[in-house]
């Protein structure tokens, strides 16, 4: 499942190489149907995580570096729900829930973010060269890299999708991975919500993590996979507060970081990062760790939905995440990065 593409190449040439056709379909058609979009995506800063107090940055473990409001006139833009970047926090791959690519360039002022540049659309495609939506599969929720492999999860219908980037790039065609039958017992809108791929050196090496927004056991703790890997098999993670799992990423220790969101009329909509020990995760564990981040409406947030880390050149990690606006007037597309101050 590994790949001798680096991280860094696969996100540089992620649209760069366009198949000839498309089954069914002359090469014309299939590239008028398929081929990715320019997008102009416009950036306003976020000056203070605090609207009422710009003095404060320090939220628990984190420390708020720079945030972006995002906008585009481009139709599909908008629900991102996955974020992975390259080393330097500079190239990204982004899925939006109606099963879209997008690709492209963080651009920055110093240490603070500035805009997106080259930023390219497309939509996913199936095994027959056809839209992945003409499937019915949508809710595209999660995704994770191994080399050129990128791993999507839909959660509506309870799937993972493998494409191999180094065949098409965002044209590359999605393979549905076999699952254990237990993740097809999720229940409906509750299910795939966040997947990890554990590289080398880790214990898990080469296991697909995957978690559930809200499959709960017996116990209501969140129902997750450990897919392929040294130990293929069946975890949960503790549910506490009322909180969702929205995503995961894992830390250079090889910690995880659960983003969780939560909504209710009575407590409002709640955002949290709990870190969990890399080594308490495993077959049959139920796992759990301290909340480092946690904030409600009363800062710039929205919808959170993606998470991804990157480590600067001066040894900072910085947390970057997007928030899904649901392709509604009255929410948001953010870009937020802070630094985590305990590593």
């Amino acid at each position: 499942m590994t790949s001798a593409i680096s991280r860094r190449r696969l996100l540089q040439g992620a649209a760069a190489a366009l198949p000839a056709g498309i089954a069914g379909l002359s090469p014309s058609a299939a590239h008028a149907q398929t081929a990715p979009s320019l997008v102009d995506v416009k950036a306003r800063p976020i000056e203070s995580f605090d609207p009422r107090d710009s003095t404060h940055v320090r939220y628990g473990a984190l420390e708020f570096r720079s945030g972006l409001i995002l906008t585009s006139s481009f139709r599909g833009f908008g629900g991102l729900s996955g974020l992975r970047l390259d080393k330097k926090g500079e190239q990204f791959i982004a899925i939006s829930d109606k099963g879209q690519w997008f690709t492209g360039r963080i651009a920055y002022r110093g240490k603070r973010l500035a805009g997106l540049a080259d930023v390219t659309s497309a939509p996913m495609l199936d095994g027959d060269g056809k839209k992945i939506t003409s499937r019915g599969w949508f809710d595209s929720e999660s995704l994770a890299l191994d080399g050129s492999h990128v791993y999507v999860g839909f959660e509506r219908v309870n799937q993972i999708v493998r494409f191999d980037f180094a065949k098409g790039g965002v044209r590359s065609r999605g393979e549905a991975l076999p699952l254990p039958p237990e993740i097809s017992k999720l229940p409906f809108n509750k299910g795939l919500e966040a997947l990890v791929f554990v590289p080398k050196g880790q214990p898990l090496a080469g296991t697909l993590i995957a978690i559930s927004e809200r499959g709960l056991d017996p116990s209501g703790n969140i129902l997750s996979f450990l897919i392929g890997g040294p130990s293929p098999g069946q975890f949960t993670v503790k549910r506490s507060n009322n909180f969702d799992i929205s995503d995961a990423v894992l830390l250079p220790s090889g910690d995880l970081l659960l983003l969780e969101r939560k909504f209710s009329l009575m407590e409002g909509v709640g955002i949290r990062i709990r870190r969990i020990p890399g080594a308490s995760i495993a077959r049959d564990a139920v796992i759990d760790g301290p909340a480092i981040f946690e904030v409600d409406l009363g800062y710039e947030i929205d919808n959170m939905e993606g998470i991804d880390v990157h480590v600067t050149g001066d040894g900072e990690t910085v947390l970057t995440m997007v928030s899904d606006d649901n392709f509604s007037m009255i929410q948001r597309t953010l870009l937020l990065q802070f630094t985590l101050v305990r590593e």
